[in-house]
């Protein structure tokens, strides 16, 4: 009894130090909503671009500057957010950031140029970066490390699920209501979230003196690096590359900023990132991973509206309904990804993750024209929960293992990885798709001629059908040289899928790389 007794107090303050303040829990996840305001106002236009342009009477190029401004000055501002956060606090960075996104979201809604548009877009993205990263170093500094199964699949969670549902809220806020509507939604809880975290944020204390040696000249080169980078990845399929001036142009300044960002970063007394985190082998292969997982994220909630507006001819609204599976899956995965968090070595979990990733894409590369709702179901549940399984522990591994001091620095490189596999990723799908198509294009009017009777029948069949519609003959060619395009489109991404499905069932294999994680960073009994 005496034993038992005695033990009881430790046990006590063990339990207490355990527990997590309901002030600062609250505070968390008013921040984690910012975070996933500012992550998904990445894609909610992307349904939408078609109802902007015309609104702003811009051409097809001008409009898709809407999202590249935002990508370019969020790739920027998510590194600097390291240095800022350890000078401002979290408190101040956060309530910046979230005042200056809502800010630039009201000026973007009442936008009546492109060019105000593309101007507010970038501000919004600079300005809304500073609270993606803080999220993540919070996560990993603010809770005990046995609560990280808990925290991990939050922001895991709101990671993934943003960018999958953009389409999806942007296609209905259009369609209720008016593509204003997608930045006029961010204001009351902007101003929320700023209130909130003025109020409940204590986390930690500002260094102000950091300022005095804010390496200016390391932010410029970092700027003309990762800016004129996303350039070049957004703009080069689309303009064969180094063929285009301005991209050959870009690729130059990026290469000539890279060198002079990586020698400023590894000899200024302070520098604006800290580089050397990579060292460290679970982080350096956590953002490896990141990185990848960043190409299937971000590329498959391309290519599936693509396809459906591309190949099925639906409307955004449509187009949501059907990615919305996506959304569900991931969210009803995040809980059951903690527990097992809690159970299992992470390791194998991450590579479970790729392996359902790539099984789902594997799926997807015998697509038709017909493949719809039904056909895009499994796919889709196999891509949420993959995704989840992969990305929740990476987090955890990558940043949960390192020093507290280093995480602020160490998150915001941890986030630009994932997004920076974004643009890779869409640059190299595009040029897939690109490449592809022409090559079916090629074969296919090959093998469309008078000696092949299934192309003959469809012939005379479509003449027949046009028949008192004008030259009939002249009009069912043209429909059957839309149909070979439209089959060419579809082998394409059938061609894109399978890509995806390889490199997925090979990067499960370097999982084994990571060293397995202590239990308490798994925040149970991991073994």
């Amino acid at each position: 009894m005496a034993d038992a007794t005695t033990a009881s107090p430790s046990m006590t303050n063990a339990a207490a130090d355990e527990r997590i303040p309901p002030r600062r829990l609250f505070a968390f996840l008013i921040m984690v909503f910012g975070m996933f305001m500012s992550i998904l106002d990445i894609q909610v236009v992307s349904a939408s671009l078609q109802q902007i342009q015309a609104g702003l009477s811009a051409s097809s190029s001008e409009v898709s500057w809407v999202q590249t401004s935002y990508l370019i000055a969020e790739v920027i501002a998510i590194p600097l957010s390291g240095f800022l956060s350890r000078a401002f606090g979290t408190r101040l960075l956060f309530a910046i950031s979230a005042a200056g996104f809502t800010v630039a979201s009201f000026f973007c809604g009442f936008a009546s140029t492109i060019e105000q548009m593309i101007l507010w877009r970038a501000i919004q993205g600079f300005l809304g970066a500073g609270m993606i990263p803080t999220v993540f170093a919070s996560a990993y500094t603010v809770f005990p490390r046995s609560k990280f199964h808990i925290v991990g699949p939050i922001i895991g969670l709101v990671a993934t699920l943003a960018p999958t549902i953009g389409p999806t809220v942007g296609g209905f806020i259009t369609d209720m209501m008016s593509w204003h509507w997608l930045f006029f939604i961010n204001i009351v809880p902007g101003i929320g979230i700023t209130i909130g975290v003025l109020a409940l944020c204590d986390f930690d204390k500002p260094n102000f003196a950091l300022l005095e040696h804010f390496d200016w000249w390391g932010l410029l080169f970092m700027a003309g690096f990762l800016g004129t980078l996303e350039y070049v990845l957004e703009e080069g399929p689309q303009s064969q590359w180094l063929e285009d001036t301005s991209v050959a142009v870009c690729a130059a300044i990026c290469a000539v900023s890279a060198v002079a960002f990586f020698w400023r970063v590894l000899s200024a007394r302070e520098p604006i990132v800290d580089i050397r985190t990579f060292t460290d082998r679970n982080f350096g292969v956590g953002c490896l991973i990141s990185f990848c997982v960043g190409i299937g994220l971000y590329g498959l909630t391309y290519m599936y509206p693509r396809y459906l507006a591309e190949v099925r001819g639906y409307s955004p609204l449509m187009i949501g309904e059907t990615m919305f599976v996506s959304g569900i899956t991931m969210f009803l995965a995040a809980p059951i990804v903690g527990r097992l968090m809690a159970k299992y070595d992470m390791r194998y979990l991450i590579a479970i993750g790729l392996v359902l990733f790539a099984l789902g894409s594997y799926q997807m590369t015998w697509i038709t024209k017909e493949y719809d709702f039904y056909e895009l179901l499994m796919p889709q549940i196999l891509r949420g929960v993959g995704m989840m399984l992969a990305m929740v522990p990476t987090n955890t591994i990558a940043l949960g293992t390192l020093a507290p001091e280093r995480v602020k620095n160490a998150s915001g490189l941890f986030n630009l990885t994932r997004n920076l596999g974004g643009a890779v990723g869409l640059a190299v799908i595009n040029q897939v798709l690109n490449e592809r198509t022409d090559l079916h294009i090629s074969r296919l009017h090959d093998s469309v001629t008078w000696g092949n009777a299934t192309a003959v029948e469809t012939l005379n069949m479509l003449t027949q059908r046009m028949q008192g519609m004008g030259d009939a003959a002249l009009m069912a060619m043209k429909q059957l040289s839309q149909i070979v395009h439209r089959q060419a489109v579809v082998m394409g991404y059938g061609d894109a899928f399978f890509m995806l499905t390889v490199f997925y069932f090979g990067l499960s294999l370097f999982v084994l790389v990571l060293k397995k994680p202590s239990a308490a960073v798994a925040g149970g009994d991991a073994h």
